[in-house]
């Protein structure tokens, strides 16, 4: 038997064709004679009632149990007046059943599928397959493919193009910690997973490719939180031959168009601009939630954030955003004596309270990238090191260019409502930044370790 519909889709319009469904048993409700199931997919649910009369039939049937598999023929009828279902999309009909064939069999889950179920975390992760089936994960888990969809929609109409940059490339940390990779080839070397494109997608504009896009994984070895994961995703976009106005156009049509198609709300634009300096004194805050009675969201620009901040610790100056933000033009002069009233040319989108995009101007200049580096005390060694390949692109004619990255997890959990990133995300990690449902991270034999030339020392209780 072959699927002809899915489980959402049968309305009045279809009584009286013969279909064939293909899903889950949601619910089975025994009434003596008649036996109904409720049968989905990622699509929905649709009512099946199967008769006594039928007895071969009526046999299959009594074997069903929770999450079997099956395969299910029979006729499109109204339902009887008075058992609608005004709730589901299918509730004004069910399947006479004709045939049943049960593909396969399942264990009883460990909690019910079912939005309302009070289900621990620990036990979502671990049986992810089994928390995906339910309709607000499932619903979730489309919306993320329909804001990138939305995303690369618009994108393309602006000229852009999307290019993957690498995953496996160079250690240069920048705050956060990198996750490395051994290389086996290159004994004693390492790659990092990347903290963003930044390098790359700079390389990219030197390159002439113009408009970049890319829907990017990102990786950070960092305490987390709610709103944070070891791996994450961002819409990733970086321009040439712009300014900040032209940045903040393309990044709130993407929105607009987000809001409108993916979650059918219709914002505003142009978002307020308000400079860091106006935001403390008025907010005490550089993430203020603007959101006046009855609003479902609040957008803002702040731009014009200091360039560096102060280490009391290390008694030394570090970038704010990153080294390779530029500085406003009026203020490079006040590098050499006073770095700290130089403002940038760096900008957050705030949504209600929340940092959910950050991106600058960029530098695009040799000598002025490099007295930045000088200003953070970075040696000249390490700056070869670690950037020598963007600052010897940059002596082949970098123009000015500018972007900026959209945290996806955070913008999709602004737009269910719900209270962490796991939720948008199909198989995320725990606070531990541990995978409950394959248990990673975990050890590896001594042939793979002998492989890449790396020994594990002892813990201390191990010594001890």
């Amino acid at each position: 038997m072959k699927r002809t519909h899915t489980c959402g889709e049968l309305k009045k319009e279809n009584i009286g064709e013969t279909v064939t469904l293909c899903g889950w048993v949601a619910k089975r409700r025994d009434h003596g004679g008649l036996i109904f199931i409720d049968i989905r997919d990622r699509e929905g649910f649709t009512q099946v009632d199967f008769f006594s009369k039928n007895k071969e039939l009526f046999k299959e049937v009594k074997k069903l149990r929770s999450e079997f598999v099956i395969c299910v023929e029979g006729i499109v009828q109204e339902r009887p007046k008075g058992t609608e279902n005004n709730n589901l999309p299918t509730g004004h009909i069910e399947v006479h059943a004709a045939k049943l064939q049960i593909l396969n069999e399942a264990e009883t889950p460990p909690f019910e599928i079912e939005d309302d179920s009070e289900i621990s975390d620990e036990n979502r992760l671990r049986y992810r397959y089994l928390d995906l089936r339910r309709s607000k994960m499932t619903k979730n888990i489309i919306l993320r493919h329909n804001v990138c969809k939305v995303m690369r929609d618009v994108l393309d109409k602006e000229g852009f193009i999307e290019v993957e940059t690498p995953i496996l490339t160079k250690s240069t940390p920048e705050g956060a910690r990198d996750y490395l990779v051994p290389s086996r080839v290159n004994q004693g070397s390492f790659y990092a997973l990347p903290q963003s494109p930044q390098l790359f997608k700079q390389i990219l504009m030197v390159a002439g490719l113009d408009k970049y896009f890319q829907i990017a994984k990102c990786f950070r070895d960092e305490d987390l939180r709610a709103d944070r994961q070891p791996e994450f995703t961002q819409l990733d976009m970086e321009m040439s031959f712009v300014g900040q106005e032209d940045i903040f156009n393309v990044s709130e049509k993407v929105l607009k168009a987000v809001f409108k198609q993916a979650a059918g709300i219709d914002i505003q634009i142009p978002f307020p601009r308000m400079s860091h300096r106006e935001t403390l004194e008025k907010y005490q805050t550089d993430k203020p939630d603007l959101r006046k009675d009855n609003e479902k969201y609040s957008f803002v620009w702040i731009v014009d954030f200091p360039l560096f901040k102060y280490n009391e610790e290390g008694k030394r100056w570090e970038s704010e955003h990153h080294p390779f933000t530029s500085p406003h033009a009026e203020d490079i002069g006040l590098l050499g004596n006073d770095p700290g009233k130089v403002r940038s040319s760096s900008y957050d989108l705030v949504i209600n309270g929340a940092e959910i995009a950050s991106g600058s101007l960029r530098i695009n200049k040799k000598k002025l990238q490099k007295k930045i580096f000088e200003i953070i005390n970075m040696p000249e060694d390490e700056i070869d090191a670690r950037f020598g390949f963007l600052l010897e692109a940059f002596d082949y004619g970098a123009p000015p260019h500018g972007g900026i990255a959209f945290g996806l997890d955070r913008l999709l959990t602004l737009i269910t409502g719900d209270d962490s990133i796991r939720d948008v995300i199909a198989f995320p990690k725990t606070q531990r930044a541990l995978c409950p449902l394959t248990k990673a991270p975990s050890v590896v034999n001594s042939k793979q370790l002998t492989e890449l030339g790396l020994s594990i020392k002892p813990s201390k209780k191990e010594v001890l």
